[in-house]
């Protein structure tokens, strides 16, 4: 162990006795000191503190989508035991999913499935994210499952990092070796185990991926059943993407960005959107229709154009208020035609 020496840098402020020393803190300096200055004026602009929060996914996350299609598959089937996992994905047992039933360790949501499927009337469901695949589901999940018969519904959370501890790479991560090549796939190395019923599913489609749950749950084939939910952690994606952006845009070239928005009119105020998808960046707003008081539904500047919100919205059958927005920069001539004949015809159709 270190000993600090007795004097120098090394050894701590002594200070005089007193009540003050002992209750009064020192104000740090750096960028510590700066956060504590900004303290006052952070108050003064909020004007009381803010609500508690408990931790979420992020904006855009594409694990999100996969817990608005299970709660949506309750619906139909009721509850069903969800055996979580460690990672990001740990936060849909928290509102509003509330998707979770057992945490037993990294990778050990099948494995612990095991234990409880066999006193289940339907089969149960166990989230792993792509980390906890290679770091221990593989062999003390899939190996064991292939191997006892288990029949049970597997859903992979493939986004290509272990994102919770800071998008470490994984074996399957794109490109993750230096001659830029991926050296191993998950789907292929489940064939290789024996998997037969298996599907890669993009996760945003909330749809598709209700669709196929469904089928894993009530299928005749008997054994292990595994939906890859196929989708880049949004950060990474948002660190790579972006200096590409202003790179185009720093050359002058066409850049497009996508978000999504509510119309006024149109939404109910019932918030079902917010419930089903826990978006960050879904929010509430006053009306401004002064004969209905009830808040409606807001998209805020955080969107990243996921387009969970408008997925969740058709696959419950839900008010169609949302649209889509394609912002684009460095407009082309032909850009620039469409939109003033787009605004010229939408003017004539307010008019008429």
């Amino acid at each position: 162990a270190h000993t600090p020496p007795a004097g120098g840098a090394g050894a701590p402020e002594k200070l005089p006795p007193g009540p003050d020393n002992v209750s009064r803190p020192r104000r740090p300096g750096g960028r510590l000191g700066g956060a504590v200055a900004g303290r006052p004026e952070g108050q003064r602009v909020l004007g009381g503190p803010l609500p508690l929060r408990p931790p979420g996914f992020c904006v855009g996350c594409p694990e999100r989508p996969v817990f608005s299609a299970i709660k949506l598959l309750e619906r139909e089937v009721g509850k069903v035991h969800i055996s979580s996992d460690i990672g990001c994905h740990s936060f849909a047992t928290l509102a509003p999913f509330n998707l979770g039933n057992s945490i037993l360790g990294f990778g050990m949501s099948l494995a612990a499935a095991g234990a409880v499927a066999p006193v289940m009337q339907k089969r149960t469901i166990s989230v792993m994210g792509d980390g906890g695949f290679w770091h221990n589901g593989l062999l003390s999940g899939v190996a064991s499952s292939m191997f006892n018969r288990g029949d049970r519904v597997l859903v992979i959370m493939q986004n290509g990092y272990t994102s919770a501890t800071g998008a470490q790479f994984i074996p399957n991560t794109s490109g993750n070796r230096r001659d830029g090549e991926t050296t191993s796939d998950i789907a292929a190395t489940l064939k290789a185990m024996g998997v037969g019923w298996l599907r890669t599913i993009r996760t945003y489609n909330v749809g598709t991926m209700l669709k196929t749950l469904r089928e894993a749950m009530s299928t005749d084939d008997k054994g292990l059943k595994v939906i890859v939910a196929d989708g880049e952690c949004q950060l990474a994606r948002q660190r790579r993407i972006r200096p590409q952006i202003a790179a185009q845009l720093k050359r002058g070239e066409r850049a497009v960005r996508t978000r999504y928005g509510v119309d006024d009119e149109v939404c109910t105020g019932a918030h079902s959107c917010i419930r089903l998808s826990g978006c960050p960046s879904l929010v509430v707003k006053p009306s401004p229709d002064p004969l209905r008081t009830d808040p409606v539904a807001s998209v805020n500047n955080g969107c990243v154009g996921c387009g969970l919100c408008g997925e969740v919205a058709d696959a419950a059958v839900l008010c169609p208020s949302f649209y889509k927005a394609d912002i684009v920069q460095n407009a082309s001539w032909w850009d620039r035609l469409k939109w003033r004949l787009r605004s010229a015809v939408i003017a004539k159709m307010a008019s008429s």
